[in-house]
């Protein structure tokens, strides 16, 4: 039987799931996985909502109404937290501990059939899952339209995006107050030393000088004539990577296809980030497409600033 209906579609992604395999094995693995899986699925009956199918480290399912796929998006972060803390607790591996989850959502007309889900909402909603953070949710203009006013509160615009595969843009928003990092000043080298917070960053490219402060952000790094901060490079995607405001800090996330990588000044070690954040503090590089130990690769200068950096202040 054909149904063609309006409803609100939501992909989910585990992401983290390959060191897994590297650290336990396939077997247990592929346990751990599919439990987890099942486990942040339950989520969405609970919430008024059909699992249309699991795709092996994720899942598709809809809702009638954007509120209940909102819901099922927040109540799957919650589940995942707890089974990483539990796993923390009982000293399970560092694989287990690294589980990140990549929630989008739009909605549309679909048409199902045969079990299965098509039309321009589905499709939307798993391009957008290739532009979350981790720990994150997404969402398109129309599930916002479909959200109480006090949820409409919690998210943030990113602006316009270019999907893959998809000729018009679309709107996007990201729900805050979840991010894959603490909102402490964490990097992967460690804590960053209490500092005064920054109020700014600037952001160095070829002729480009710009500095964004928290009010402008997020701030989306690209080749798109529609970026913030337009790097005109061959390696850079159109939404090639994401800065935003989180926490008293700078958090730059990845959306490409050939990775974002950082690298602090004085400091030898090369963060890679595929399609995770990492936080911007001091000054140093951000290649995008490429390593910044590769001469080849277009690097953006970066430069964290705090209030006296920023404003004229006398000697």
């Amino acid at each position: 039987m054909t149904r063609i209906s309006e409803r609100t579609v939501l992909f989910a992604d585990l992401r983290g799931s390959t060191s897994l395999y590297e650290v336990l094995g396939n077997a247990e693995a592929t346990s751990v996985v599919t439990h987890t899986v099942t486990t942040v699925a339950r989520a969405v009956p609970a919430c008024g909502g059909q699992v249309i199918k699991t795709l092996g480290d994720g899942l598709m399912a809809v809702f009638d109404d954007s509120a209940q796929g909102l819901l099922a998006a927040q109540q799957m972060h919650e589940d995942l937290d707890q089974l990483v803390t539990r796993g923390r607790e009982r000293g399970a591996s560092a694989g287990l501990r690294g589980l990140r989850l990549q929630v989008a959502l739009a909605r549309g007309e679909i048409v199902e059939m045969a079990g299965d889900c098509y039309g321009d909402a589905v499709n939307v909603a798993a391009r957008l899952l290739d532009h979350a953070g981790d720990n994150e949710t997404l969402i398109t203009a129309e599930v916002m339209r479909g959200l109480p006013l006090a949820a409409q509160k919690r998210f943030r615009n990113l602006d316009w995006m270019h999907l893959r595969g998809r000729a018009e843009p679309v709107q996007v928003h990201v729900l805050g107050g979840r991010r894959g990092i603490s909102d402490t000043a964490a990097t992967q080298f460690g804590m960053v030393a209490p500092t005064m917070e920054p109020e700014a960053v600037r952001l160095m490219w070829l002729d480009s000088n710009e500095v964004y402060d928290g009010e402008h952000m997020p701030v989306v790094l690209g080749r798109s004539p529609q970026a913030h901060f337009r790097v005109d490079d061959s390696r850079v995607s159109r939404s090639h990577a994401r800065l935003d405001w989180h926490g008293g800090v700078f958090q730059i996330t990845d959306l490409s296809y050939n990775g974002t990588y950082v690298r602090f000044a004085n400091a030898e070690e090369v963060v890679s980030l595929r399609r995770g954040s990492c936080t911007l503090h001091g000054s140093g590089v951000i290649g995008l497409g490429g390593s910044p130990t590769d001469p080849m690769a277009p690097t953006v200068r970066f430069e964290v600033l705090s209030f006296l950096d920023t404003v004229p202040h006398p000697s």
